[in-house]
């Protein structure tokens, strides 16, 4: 008797299974978690200033109690995290002009706000970049972002020689955007030398205040002042123009 003939049974593929909804969720959630980190410790930087403060370290004897080899690097090293703490840079550079002088006061400065943006820019990049990247796809924020990414070393080199802004604004906004971590930092190190040479000169030629010095540097400070409340003012203006329109 001949064996009834045998069909195979067609392949048949397997639609991939959807993730679930906690597993989508779970890399929304470590962002967060990350962010959330980010602003604890820069809380925790700026809350330390209850108990010590940079300005006062670097000015209290720091030299007479460091071999000289090891003062620049730690000068630097103090005034980064002087920085991260949210202290004003121009009281960090006024201590550099003080203690330093002029050209060892401008390198040491320049070196310690470079260093500090490093820092800033590793943690935003590091722990609040992907929390805060679907919020750049607005109107205005998207545009920044594109230009800051096309245009990384162009960009943040105008961002410092802007008058008033922020530093710490500047270096974590650079963080969230797309701009490569090498032409933020060239950037930073060229774009702060006017502002930090021009507190660092003041200061340290505070005891002669007649000198060509410190008229001129005072003047530019005086100049900077009021380009920052000419740009706090328009913005100001700008925001009314834009609720009663």
């Amino acid at each position: 008797m001949p064996a009834a003939p045998t069909t195979s049974a067609a392949p048949t593929t397997e639609e991939p299974a959807e993730p679930a909804a906690h597993d989508r969720q779970a890399p929304a959630r470590s962002a967060w978690w990350r962010f959330g980190l980010l602003v604890v410790l820069l809380g925790a930087c700026a809350g330390s200033l209850l108990l010590w403060s940079p300005t006062d370290l670097l000015s209290g004897g720091l030299a007479d109690r460091m071999p000289g080899y090891w003062f620049a690097p730690l000068f630097a090293l103090v005034y980064a995290v002087g920085t991260l703490a949210f202290v004003p840079r121009p009281a960090l550079n006024a201590v550099a002009g003080l203690l330093l002088g002029i050209q060892q006061g401008v390198l040491l400065a320049v070196l310690g706000t470079t260093l500090g943006a490093a820092m800033a820019f590793a943690l935003g990049r590091g722990l609040g970049r992907e929390a805060l990247r679907p919020y750049l796809r607005g109107k205005v924020l998207g545009a920044l972002d594109r230009r800051f990414t096309d245009q990384g070393f162009r960009s943040v080199l105008v961002l410092r020689l802007l008058p008033g802004l922020p530093f710490q604004a500047g270096n974590y906004g650079a963080a969230f955007s797309g701009v490569r971590f090498l032409p933020f930092l060239f950037a930073t190190a060229i774009g702060v030398v006017p502002t930090t040479a021009v507190y660092v000169v003041a200061a340290a030629s505070a005891d002669q205040p007649g000198s060509a010095a410190f008229l001129v540097s005072a003047g530019v400070i005086a100049l900077l002042v009021l380009g920052s409340l000419v740009g706090l003012w328009r913005a100001a203006a700008s925001r009314r123009r834009e609720r009663a329109g």
